[in-house]
């Protein structure tokens, strides 16, 4: 079997003449994504991995009205995106943020801390909505439990039932009635047409003031602007963003001067020395799957786009 690969970085870069000659005769290939160019050159191929989670690029390549194979990487980036989110929740939650500008100002003031109002809490004993139950969910409702917190999932199949981790789980039509009970909203899920513009400001305006939202998903699933306009007013306890509509962050956007957004350049799978061996390991896995003939991991149902 031959095999074509690419090492685009974040997306593809495709469409070379040597691209197009390696992957003319390839049965598999494996890069971040597929153009469109390279798809139309492939003749034999029978099987696509991508080295990332998302694979939006890869559907509009033409691979979707195809009966080509399509893998992601789903879960790769789960353990260091959960650390991740753990931290940015702790950042708010133990009011790091304040202690920070302090710091800066040479301040030493407790009021914030010590106040009746004070937002400080503990995760322990804390609600956690989180958007996606698969590998980027699940990796963070493990961390999060584990720190005594109560995580809930909102996935598109609820009766599979809840993956470890999640005290429970629900459908979308349930989300609206857990937003008001949340006090972290966490974005773990892909971004499809159900999840588009998921996040309106109708929704986000349902969390409690305290409520931290974090978003390691797509921009498109969260209202930027409705997100600012909340945190200015204080509405919002904060906001941990690792990923935007527009990137980079426009220079414009009010999220870079908000000390209640933290705001971080789509970082949070970053984990030298680690990432590749996951990669390899799960696709020379699936490598070893397909040429026994066995089912592949990480499978995308192309219809559903995950």
């Amino acid at each position: 079997m031959k095999a074509a690969t690419s090492s685009d970085g974040d997306g593809p870069q495709g469409g070379s003449d040597e691209s197009k000659r390696l992957i003319a005769n390839a049965e598999a290939y494996f890069g971040f994504g597929i153009t469109a160019d390279l798809f139309g050159a492939a003749r034999r191929l029978r099987w696509v991995h991508s080295a990332a989670a998302g694979v939006g690029n890869a559907l509009t390549s033409g691979i979707a009205d195809s009966d080509v194979l399509l893998t992601n990487s789903a879960g790769i980036h789960g353990p260091p995106i959960g650390e991740f989110v753990v931290a940015g929740i702790l950042h708010f939650m133990r009011g790091l943020d304040v202690a920070i500008a302090q710091q800066q100002r040479g301040e030493w003031n407790k009021a914030f801390f010590v106040a009746a109002d004070s937002p400080i809490r503990e995760v322990d004993g804390s609600r956690i909505l989180i958007v996606g139950t698969g590998g980027l969910g699940g990796e963070v409702a493990r961390r999060l439990s584990s720190l005594g917190a109560t995580c809930i999932g909102i996935r598109r199949r609820p009766e599979l039932g809840a993956p470890p981790g999640f005290a429970s789980v629900a459908g979308m039509s349930e989300l609206d009635a857990e937003l008001p009970r949340a006090d972290v909203l966490v974005l773990a899920a892909p971004l499809t047409p159900d999840t588009s513009e998921l996040m309106t400001r109708a929704r986000l305006e349902l969390l409690p003031r305290h409520a931290i939202v974090v978003n390691v998903a797509r921009g498109a699933l969260l209202d930027e602007e409705a997100l600012a306009d909340l945190l200015e007013a204080n509405r919002l306890r904060g906001a941990v963003l690792d990923v935007f509509r527009q990137e980079p962050l426009a220079t414009t956007s009010r999220l870079w001067q908000l000390r209640s957004a933290l705001v971080a350049p789509h970082v949070s799978p970053v984990s030298p020395g680690r990432f590749w061996p996951r990669q390899l390991d799960l696709f020379l896995d699936n490598w070893r799957r397909y040429v026994a003939g066995e089912p592949l991991r990480n499978l995308v149902d192309k219809k559903a786009g995950y």
